[in-house]
């Protein structure tokens, strides 16, 4: 389920959709019905599973980190930092970018805070916080 996960924009709608699929797949491998009324709670205690959320986020944060203290000259970091031309932007809210939520946490120098594996590491934490608290 986490397969490519570090590259999505990570959204409350995601997330919510994530983990009603991990609480379909827990009661499955627990062989536990809807009907059965079992709290949540009660299912993630049995299995044992990570939460998606934290997981996921975990993920990201690492990958960003991984990409941006990349030196190899590969396109990844380029792109981090590449501006859309300018020009007529479309009516509505923006869509959210892969680093939004990043940026959210590590501020708008979020790149030069990855440099620093302490500072990137003491951040992660909050990071998966900001994710687990929602739903």
């Amino acid at each position: 389920m986490t397969y490519g996960s570090e590259t999505f924009s990570l959204t409350t709608g995601l997330i919510r959709r994530l983990r009603v699929t991990q609480r379909a797949m827990e009661r499955a491998m627990l062989g536990v019905s809807l009907r059965d009324r079992i709290k949540n709670v009660e299912i993630r205690r049995r299995t044992r599973v990570t939460d998606i959320a934290q997981r996921v986020a975990k993920l990201k944060w690492q990958w960003a980190g991984h990409i941006v203290r990349r030196k190899d000259g590969r396109w990844g970091p380029k792109a981090l930092q590449w501006q859309p031309r300018t020009g007529k932007r479309s009516v509505g809210r923006p869509p959210t970018r892969w680093a939004d939520d990043i940026k959210r946490v590590a501020g708008s120098r979020w790149i030069q805070a990855a440099q620093n594996r302490g500072i990137w590491n003491s951040l992660q934490k909050t990071y998966v916080q900001q994710w687990t608290s929602i739903g």
